[in-house]
This record gives C-alpha cells, structure tokens and sequence, in this order.
C-alpha cells in the first residue's frame, strides 16, 4: 500500500517526508520536484517567510541512479530560519536558555493554538503552532511530486488554477489546456487563468493587506487522462471521491471541499446534474458531454478528468489581531501575531495537486498491483484493452 507521513516543525531543523509503496523502476526527476517545491512558494500575498526558505529535496533512501528501488523513501527539507529559532528551540534541554524562548500564551481566534494546547496540557502554543503550520506542506508537496511522477508514466497529470480569492470568483468553464498554459507561467500573481478575475483577486489581496487583514479563496485541482475504474462502490471507505475530500480537507486552513459541481448541484434539478453518456465509436470509449460529477461516480473514476475544489478559510493570523484570552493569566488580550501570509490560495492549489495525486497513485497500486513499474504498467495495459473490448 502506497502511504507516506511527514514530520518537523516549522521553525525545527528540517522536514521529512516518508513515503513507502511506490513501486521499484520510477524515474525520478529531481528537477521536476524542486520545480514543484518553488510553485508552492509563489503566489501574489505571500509573507517573508519565502524569502527564507530556498526549499531544495534531499533523498535520503529508496533512490538509487535516478530510479525507485521499491524500498521506503526518505526526504528531507532543510529549514534556513532554524538558524534564527535555533536557541528558542533546542532539542536538548540546554540550562540557561530559558530567556531565548518564544513562548506563545495568546491564542489566535481560528488556529489550533488553544485546542492543542488544551489538548497536549502546555500552557504555551508555541509547540502546537509548530506543527500545525502550513509550513508542513512543503514536505507533503515533495512527497506529492513522487506520486505525479508515477502518474505520469500512465499518461495522467494533475494541475491546479485559482477560481476564487475573497469574494471575487471566476465562473466560466476553464480547459485543460488553459490550466497547463497558467501552471507553466510562474510569473502569474495568483494562478488565475482570466487576466481580468486576476487582477480582480489581486485588489482583493492588496485591500485587506491595507486593512492588516487576510483573505481565503477557491482552489480547483484537476486530474487529466485518469483511467476508468478506480476506487470503488462496495464500501464506504473504498469511495474514492471520499477518499480525495479527506485528503484535500487535511490541508490547513481547507474548510470545504467539492467535488465537480457538488455545490451548485445540491441547489439544482436532476436533469441540470447529470452527464448525458454517448458512445464514441472510433476511440471506443463512453463519452459524457459535460462532467458536473468531477469525474466520479458512485465513488469510481468514470474516464472524465476529476476536478476537485478546496475552499481556503483566510489565515488566522491578522497584523490587526482579535480578542483572546492569556492562556496563564486567563485575561483578555490581543491575539498573537506570527509572521504570516495574507493570501495562500495558489500554495493552497499546490499542496491540494500533491494531496489529489497521492490518493490517485495509491488508487492505481490498489488496482494494478506491481513490484516494479513493469509489472504495473502490463497490468494497466490489459486493463486498457479490456475496457476497449467492453
């Protein structure tokens, strides 16, 4: 079974990330991974963090001569500011070093800061705040990257555009060409494929910038040439689009997810939902003239690209902060600040491709098996040819 975990902390030595499952064979391209890394870095409101961090992948395991050896993968992000909290954050117990810690007592509104430390039993969020940052994603991207690697080998991508930042929103159909067109301009401010809703989404940024304030949005990842016939509809936890909406969900500040139409579909008449089928005879396959389903149904992939929106909450720390309470002294007080982004929308869209193409790898493993990407991939082309025979 394909899986991977992260650990560090955000300001802590580095981040790993652990991946086990991916079969031996897949090329891996260490370009393509620092390119993903950088992506996730960009976006029109982020903070001075990423003037920092020059995230750069090191392989620890499981590479050898650019390719998988069917062994766990081990790799790691260096943190450049562990150089600054290296004395407020020791991992020794250093005597004497009481004075250089930062701790944190005033809880932000909407950040795990209060319920962790509840949780954990330290009046101090500082080693909540850690952990729960979004800083983690960077690993979670890297172990993502791996996973589009081996997507790729079976012809499928996956991408992500920007549809929505405050309350500015982009309401036309986007192609696929148009996504790939925008994900290769890294020059674009926030990942939106309409130059006029850009520049919309941009105002937005720069107002509640003015205002010491933040702003959330729509992110849409979209997986191209996915094969019919993964996950499935016999039981609950085999449903792959409940499998997707976890792991988009699990992304920090990710308050709402969709799928395909879901949304406006749940406000709408059954015969303005469904996808109409035909049969294309000359490529042998069944067609669908629109895909408000995103590409599933019943929990399985149906040939459609699979389109799934993560709905980002602003982030929770405000240069203007909100009413708290000291978590020591129980008295009002202002909200800690953090340096901090005022928009994360694109690294949102980013961290969500990583998140869709991981739960996409493991779905292809679960169904065409292999130790090696050979085995793999005859078994994914007498799959092909069954469903053109079907």
């Amino acid at each position: 079974m394909l899986r991977f975990v992260t650990a560090g902390e955000s300001h802590g030595q580095a981040l790993i990330a652990w991946i086990s499952g991916l079969p031996a064979g897949v090329p891996i391209d260490f370009e393509f991974i620092q390119t993903e890394l950088h992506r996730r870095q960009l976006g029109y409101g982020r903070g001075g963090r990423q003037k920092i961090e020059k995230d750069r992948v090191e392989a620890l395991s499981g590479i050898r001569h650019g390719q998988t050896i069917g062994a766990p993968i081990a790799l790691r992000l260096e943190n450049k500011d562990w150089a600054n909290w290296e004395k407020a954050l020791p991992v020794e117990d250093v005597p004497g070093t009481e004075d250089a810690r930062r701790p944190l007592t005033a809880p932000r509104p909407g950040h795990a800061d209060l319920a962790g430390a509840m949780k954990f039993n330290f009046h101090d969020a500082r080693y909540i705040l850690e952990r729960a940052s979004a800083r983690e994603t960077a690993a979670r991207v890297a172990a993502g990257a791996l996973a589009k690697l081996y997507l790729r080998q079976f012809d499928c991508n996956v991408l992500s555009h920007v549809i929505g930042v405050g309350k500015t929103r982009l309401t036309r159909t986007v192609a696929w060409s148009e996504i790939q067109a925008i994900c290769a301009n890294l020059d674009s401010p926030l990942r939106c494929v309409d130059p006029a809703t850009e520049a919309a989404m941009k105002g937005e940024v720069d107002l509640v910038h003015r205002a010491g304030n933040t702003v959330g949005g729509i992110f849409e990842v979209v997986a191209h040439n996915v094969i019919t016939g993964l996950g499935s509809h016999a039981q609950w936890d085999e449903k792959l689009d409940g499998r997707l909406g976890q792991a988009v969900m699990s992304i920090q500040a990710v308050k709402g997810v969709e799928i395909g139409a879901g949304v406006t579909a749940a406000s709408s008449y059954g015969s303005e939902v469904m996808d109409e089928i035909a049969y294309d005879a000359s490529g042998k396959r069944f067609t669908r003239a629109t895909n408000r389903a995103g590409g599933l149904e019943g929990g399985i992939t149906n040939g459609e690209d699979v389109v799934v929106r993560g709905y980002l909450k602003p982030i929770s720390t405000l240069r203007s902060p909100l009413q708290t309470v000291d978590m020591v002294t129980k008295q009002p007080i202002t909200a800690a600040y953090e340096r901090s982004d005022v928009c994360v929308v694109p690294a949102g869209g980013v961290a969500g491709e990583a998140m869709v193409s991981f739960v996409l790898a493991q779905a292809m493993i679960e169904k065409f098996g292999g130790d090696s990407l050979t085995e793999a991939r005859r078994n994914f082309e007498a799959y092909r040819l069954q469903l053109k025979n079907f």
